[in-house]
C-alpha cells in the first residue's frame, strides 16, 4: 500500500508540473563593432591604361615578333608589313623629285637669259613674263615633289609596328601573310595593356544609388574566379555619362583595383559593395529596439518601468503630436537576475537593418532583450515519459501491469 501511495503521488506532482510553462529569454551582448551601409552592384575588371595598336598604311603582314601575353617595352619591334610596294613608291617619288629639280634648273637658266635680254632692252616684256612664271613653277613642282618623297617614306615607317608603351599583349589580332587595309579606318593589330599590377573595375550603378556614391568611398569586390576571396579598392571617378538601358538609367563608377598579385585578369565579372556610410561604437541587433513585452511576458517577468513609460509602446520609442520620435529604448537582463528586465532609453546612430550604433544609453557588456518566449518545460515532459516512472494506461478500465490491489489512475 505504501508503494502504491508513493507512486500516486508521483504521478500527481508529474500531472502538475506538466502544465507549469517555462519563460526563455532571447538577448544579445552589447558589444564594440562596426555598422555600415552599402550600395551593391556589378562590374568589370579593366587595366588602367590600355592602347589598341594598329596600322596606318595597307599591305600584307610580313612578320609577327610578338604573342598574346607577351611582355614588351615601349619602342619594341612587333611586326612589320610587306615593304616592297611601299620602297617602289619611294623609288617613284625620288625620280619625280629628280625631274622636278631638272625642270627647276632649266627654268632657272632660262630665266636668267631672259633677264639678261630685258636688261638691255633686247627682250619684250612678255618673254620676261612667261620666263618668271615658269620657274615660280618650277619651283612649286620641286617642294611637291619633296613632300611626296617625304610621304613615301613616312609610309615605309609605318611598315613597322612599335610598341607606344610598356605593357603586356592582351590581344593579337592578325596572322603572318594576313592582309590588312587601312582605306577607310585604321585595323587594329594589337591591344596592350600598360600593368596589370593596376586595375579598375568599371560598375555600372542604379541612378537611385548614384547618389550616395563619392570618390574615394571603400569598395570590396569578389569574383567568380576566388570565390573565397574579398578585394578592396576605392571609388575613382562617378562618370556624367548616363546609359539607358531597357529604360533603366546607369551611370559608369570607375574603382581603383590594385593588383599586386595578378590575380584579377581583364573582363573578369566583379561583384560590388560600396560602403557609402560606416560608424564604429556599442552595437545592438535592430530586434531590441522592436521588442514589447506582451501581458503575458508582463505576468511571468520582474518588470521594471521608469516614470512615463507604462503603456503600450515601451521598446520602440514614443510619438509626440508632431509624428517625430520622442525617445528610442531597449530592454536590459538584469546581470543576477535573468527574469528582471529593465527599460533604458538611449540613442541610436547609424543602422543597417540589422545592427545599429547606440551613441548614448548602454555601456559594454550590457544584455539587450531581443525577445521572449513562453512555452512548456521540456525536461519535466521528457521526465513524464521515463520508462522508470509509471505511467497512466492508455484506456481507463486498464490497471497498471503488475498492479495487484491497485486502482485505476
Amino acid at each position: 500500500m505504501v508503494i502504491i501511495a508513493i507512486i500516486i503521488l508521483a504521478i500527481i506532482a508529474i500531472v502538475l508540473m506538466k502544465g507549469k510553462k517555462t519563460v526563455e529569454v532571447t538577448t544579445a551582448k552589447v558589444e564594440e563593432g562596426t555598422v555600415s551601409t552599402v550600395v551593391t552592384s556589378t562590374g568589370y575588371v579593366q587595366p588602367v591604361q590600355q592602347v589598341s595598336v594598329g596600322t596606318q598604311v595597307s599591305g600584307v603582314i610580313d612578320s609577327i615578333y610578338v604573342d598574346f601575353n607577351s611582355h614588351v617595352k615601349r619602342g619594341q619591334l612587333l611586326a612589320t608589313l610587306d615593304m616592297s610596294v611601299l620602297n617602289e613608291r619611294l623609288f617613284q617619288a625620288n625620280a619625280s623629285l629628280s625631274a622636278a629639280q631638272s625642270a627647276l634648273d632649266l627654268a632657272q637658266q632660262t630665266y636668267n637669259r631672259t633677264k639678261l635680254l630685258f636688261d638691255q632692252n633686247a627682250a619684250p616684256k612678255t618673254d620676261m613674263e612667261s620666263a618668271t612664271n615658269t620657274l615660280s613653277q618650277a619651283q612649286q613642282s620641286v617642294k611637291t615633289a619633296k613632300s611626296n618623297v617625304e610621304q613615301a617614306r613616312i609610309n615605309l615607317s609605318y611598315a613597322k609596328i612599335f610598341s607606344p608603351i610598356d605593357g603586356v599583349i592582351l590581344n593579337r589580332a592578325v596572322d603572318q601573310g594576313q592582309t590588312v587595309a587601312a582605306s577607310f579606318n585604321t585595323p587594329t593589330l594589337f591591344l596592350i595593356a600598360n600593368d596589370l599590377t593596376k586595375m579598375e573595375v568599371q560598375a555600372n550603378m542604379d541612378e537611385a544609388d548614384i547618389g550616395k556614391l563619392q570618390d574615394g568611398q571603400k569598395v570590396t569586390f569578389t569574383v567568380d574566379a576566388y570565390p573565397s576571396l574579398t578585394f578592396n579598392g576605392t571609388v575613382k571617378q562617378i562618370r556624367l555619362n548616363a546609359v539607358t538601358t531597357n529604360n533603366v538609367v546607369t551611370y559608369t563608377v570607375i574603382i581603383n583595383a590594385p593588383n599586386p598579385e595578378q590575380k584579377l585578369f581583364p573582363g573578369m565579372t566583379a561583384n560590388i559593395t560600396v560602403i557609402t556610410q560606416e560608424e564604429n561604437g556599442l552595437i545592438i541587433p535592430m530586434g531590441a529596439l522592436t521588442f514589447t513585452p506582451s501581458a503575458e511576458v508582463t505576468k511571468k517577468l520582474r518588470i521594471v518601468q521608469q516614470e512615463g513609460q507604462q503603456g503600450k509602446g515601451i521598446g520602440q520609442g514614443h510619438e509626440n503630436g508632431g509624428g517625430h520620435k520622442k525617445r528610442q529604448g531597449v530592454w536590459i537582463q538584469d546581470p543576477v537576475d535573468s527574469l528582471k528586465l529593465t527599460y533604458q532609453p538611449v540613442e541610436i546612430g547609424l543602422n543597417d537593418g540589422i545592427n545599429a550604433i547606440v551613441t548614448n544609453g548602454l555601456q559594454a557588456g550590457q544584455k539587450v532583450v531581443e525577445s521572449v518566449s513562453i512555452g512548456t518545460n521540456k525536461k519535466v515532459e521528457a521526465a513524464a515519459s521515463n520508462p522508470l516512472i509509471p505511467r497512466r494506461p492508455q484506456n481507463q478500465g486498464q490497471r497498471p501491469a503488475g498492479g495487484g490491489g491497485g486502482r485505476p489512475f
